[in-house]
């Protein structure tokens, strides 16, 4: 089985309206695998860091502005295709545009408040996991339940 990893950040509006074990669960549910996980009120240099990538846009100083503003939580997920099924479990970025049954879909109103960051591709999954988390913060486990998920 072919495996990669993906960061998920439960933004501070996820934290503040109690859905950190709901975001959780569902990626659980779907047969991902949790490697690591950390609960960190970010600075405002670490939200520059984290959306380097988004530095031009007009939002950017916004962005920051609120990533910083209260705690998140930091996750590493791993499984097959885990980044691009984790965007799907978490919907489009504006949750106008995001299904019902998505993470978005369910709980988020305004892109600006979207509950949640997921990496968008597996070489930013690797920078962003880096950015997060110490190497050995990041454990390699084997879930009793690995072949129920896969063939």
């Amino acid at each position: 089985m072919s495996s990669e990893r993906t960061f998920i950040a439960i933004k501070p509006d996820g934290v503040q309206r109690g859905l950190v074990g709901e975001i959780i669960a569902r990626f659980e549910r779907k047969g991902f695998k949790l490697v690591a996980l950390k609960m960190l009120q970010p600075s405002k240099e670490q939200a520059e860091g984290h959306y380097t990538d988004l530095s031009s846009k007009p939002f950017f100083p916004a962005l920051v502005q609120y990533f910083s503003s209260g705690p998140i939580v930091g996750m590493v997920w791993e499984g097959k295709n885990v980044v691009k099924s984790g965007r799907t479990l978490l919907g489009a970025t504006n949750p106008a545009d995001s299904l019902p049954g998505t993470i978005r879909g369910d709980y988020a109103v305004d892109v600006g408040r979207n509950v949640c960051h997921g990496s968008d591709s597996v070489e930013s999954a690797t920078r962003e996991i880096a950015f997060w988390f110490k190497p050995e913060e990041v454990v390699s486990w084997t879930s009793h339940s690995a072949n129920q998920i896969y063939e």
